[in-house]
């Protein structure tokens, strides 16, 4: 693995779940990490104070707002000097049946989920370019490659990542550029954690490996993608499911 101290990364929902275990993955790396998060101040002020050492800074933003995008991205880059790995893993569901999706339940989900990685993507990717390299890894799941009900909007948006990480790769990979997707199926998550026991029972009995995964079994991912040994990867689509969904 290559050294990557003196990196500076951007984790959207950086402060729980899988965001937080891509976080404490890059600290030990030593790259520098900016934690970014919605509404949870405490549970990113404990990330910070749990890696006191570790230059770890926090910005709070609504990434379905392209204005918080563009300042979060100014505070990174004020703060730290450089950005070199973006990872778009933030996300929200409202799950209900496309009969009773209201249109404003799936603006909701598409803003966040899809718009919100264009927007900080198109503002990171100039300061990458002038660099000369950069990372971009866009966390999408299993549900944008098979579909679920219930979720035609967050399935969508999961998806769009999937068109939007390939377009991207294709347009940066003379570059020094990569931009990849990981794609985790049914994680051990707060969200997760929400599903009703049945239904949960019922997801785990569909898992070939029987189980469900791991926050930091995606993040060894990111993390993979994210050292500069990995310049030869690019438009890829990494797929984290424990066998649930198998693409050719």
């Amino acid at each position: 693995m290559a050294d990557m101290k003196g990196q500076v990364a951007l984790v959207t929902g950086g402060s729980r779940g899988i965001g937080r275990a891509i976080c404490e993955r890059l600290v030990g790396r030593g790259v520098k990490v900016a934690a970014g998060y919605s509404r949870n101040s405490d549970a990113a002020k404990e990330l910070q104070d749990k890696h006191p050492d570790a230059g770890i800074t926090i910005h709070q933003g609504n990434i379905g707002d392209v204005e918080d995008c563009t300042r979060v991205i100014d505070e990174v880059l004020e703060q730290h000097g450089r950005l070199d790995v973006l990872v778009n893993n933030a996300g929200i569901t409202v799950d209900k049946t496309v009969r009773k999706m209201t249109a404003d339940d799936w603006d909701r989900v598409i803003q966040v989920n899809l718009n919100g990685a264009f927007y900080l993507s198109s503002t990171a990717l100039p300061h990458m370019l002038e660099q000369g390299n950069g990372r971009i890894i866009n966390i999408s799941s299993v549900i944008g490659e098979k579909g679920s009900v219930g979720q035609a909007n967050y399935s969508s948006a999961k998806a769009g990542l999937l068109g939007l990480t390939m377009s991207m790769a294709l347009e940066t990979a003379k570059k020094g550029i990569t931009v990849n997707a990981v794609a985790p199926g049914y994680i051990e998550t707060d969200m997760f954690s929400d599903v009703p026991d049945k239904i949960q029972e019922q997801i785990v009995d569909t898992i070939p490996t029987g189980r469900l995964g791991k926050p930091d079994e995606v993040a060894r991912v990111v993390e993979f993608l994210a050292d500069p040994e990995s310049s030869y990867i690019t438009g890829s689509v990494f797929d984290v499911n424990g066998g649930l969904f198998m693409s050719s």
